[in-house]
């Protein structure tokens, strides 16, 4: 990896975006023996969304084609160094389980259920709990929770060595600093990008900017389904309370979830019902936030399944620290990935809160589609297909 603030008169292949994304489309291009190009708009790569994520990947959902994508992921995540040669690059993978817990009568069957079509698709390692089973391995539950889904091989990583070693694997060059300003089109083709640093010639690039993706690619007249959400995360870095080995632990009835981080805590919530907002680099964090996860009275707390964050909130001394950052959501809430209606210019964003476990596999199979080894009709990605909305699931 060659970081630089000169621009190159050309590049085989510009990619748009140096966060996690960008750097999977980086690795798997050089794979392909390709030599990338990366842009960035800020003065490091991995410094906008990326770092805000909670790091987190699994393998239960409830449709087989995200499944397939993120196995894959996972696959490169438990074996970085085999991939990627990068043994200095330390992952920091916790395998400790995500644990979907329910107090809702209504939803026992629905979870059963999908436990089943998950054992269907080869996931036999998912485990159907009882409340009581789910108590007498994580004590900590309330009495409320009646069942829970449980895979105790799911788990979290650090989402910034996972992209700087991804970066470092491509060998690319990284501009930093380098704000996209238009596309130069020639008969419907892209010949040239130019951006703040100036031009640069390119038959093909990847629009991979993250919340910034639906502007990029306004700028090519392109207009993409996509929609940016504010997302926040409470960062309560010491918490005794919190055991150690405990799974990501999501209240299923509503959302808001948690797992262990520092020596605390990370809790998070998105509420299904907040409005989309124009891409920032400076996401405004609302402390409202931290009283809809913590305070009792909220019918979204923590507390309603864990008791103790229920003393975590009566005690009041604990230090805490909200981010902010935008989820890039579709109306599917699958990725867009493949060609664009301009030639030569390419999409691979939309992850709709699952860039961290999505995108690698995404990049993966981009990689392929745009150097032909992959058939055009095989992509259940590409941005002109039909939609089916789908419940918010942001996990």
């Amino acid at each position: 990896m060659d970081y630089s603030h000169e621009l190159p008169s050309e590049a085989e292949l510009l990619i748009i975006g140096g966060g996690v994304v960008g750097a999977a489309t980086a690795f798997y291009a050089a794979q392909a023996g390709l030599q990338p190009v990366v842009v960035e708009m800020r003065p490091a790569p991995c410094s906008l969304t990326t770092p805000a994520s909670t790091g987190a990947f699994r393998l239960q959902f409830d449709n087989l084609q995200e499944l397939e994508l993120v196995r894959e992921s996972v696959d490169l995540f438990l074996n970085f160094c085999e991939h990627t040669q990068q043994a200095k690059y330390d992952l920091g993978i916790r395998q400790q389980g995500y644990l979907f817990c329910t107090t809702d009568p209504q939803r026992l069957e629905w979870q059963r259920e999908l436990v089943a079509q998950q054992h269907d698709w080869g996931q036999e390692d998912i485990e159907l709990l009882s409340g009581d089973e789910a108590r007498e391995l994580f004590p900590y539950l309330g009495q409320n929770v009646l069942q829970a889904r449980f895979r105790p091989d799911d788990g979290f990583l650090d989402p910034k060595q996972l992209t700087m070693g991804l970066l470092e694997a491509s060998g690319a060059t990284v501009v930093l600093d380098c704000c996209v300003t238009g596309f130069d089109l020639h008969d419907g083709r892209l010949a040239a990008i130019e951006t703040n640093r100036g031009r640069i010639a390119t038959a093909q690039a990847v629009i991979a900017s993250g919340p910034f993706s639906g502007p990029v690619a306004a700028l090519a007249g392109l207009e993409l389904p996509l929609e940016t959400v504010r997302r926040h995360k409470l960062v309560m870095p010491e918490l005794p309370q919190v055991p150690r080995d405990a799974p990501m632990t999501i209240d299923e009835d509503t959302g808001a979830h948690w797992r262990p981080a520092l020596a605390g805590a990370y809790l998070l919530w998105t509420d299904p019902t907040t409005p989309p907002s124009d891409p920032s680099e400076a996401v405004q964090a609302d402390s409202q936030f931290y009283f809809s996860l913590l305070d009792p009275a909220s019918p979204t707390s923590v507390s309603r399944i864990v008791p103790f964050w229920e003393q975590v909130w009566r005690v009041n001394t604990a230090p805490w620290m909200l981010m902010a950052g935008q989820y890039t959501m579709t109306p599917d809430h699958r990725p867009l990935l493949g060609p664009s209606e301009v030639e030569g210019l390419w999409l691979n964003c939309g992850y709709s809160g699952h860039g961290i476990m999505g995108s690698p596999a995404g990049s993966r199979l981009l990689v392929d589609l745009l150097i032909g080894r992959l058939p055009a009709e095989q992509n259940q990605f590409r941005f002109d297909r039909e939609f089916e909305p789908r419940e918010l699931d942001i996990l």
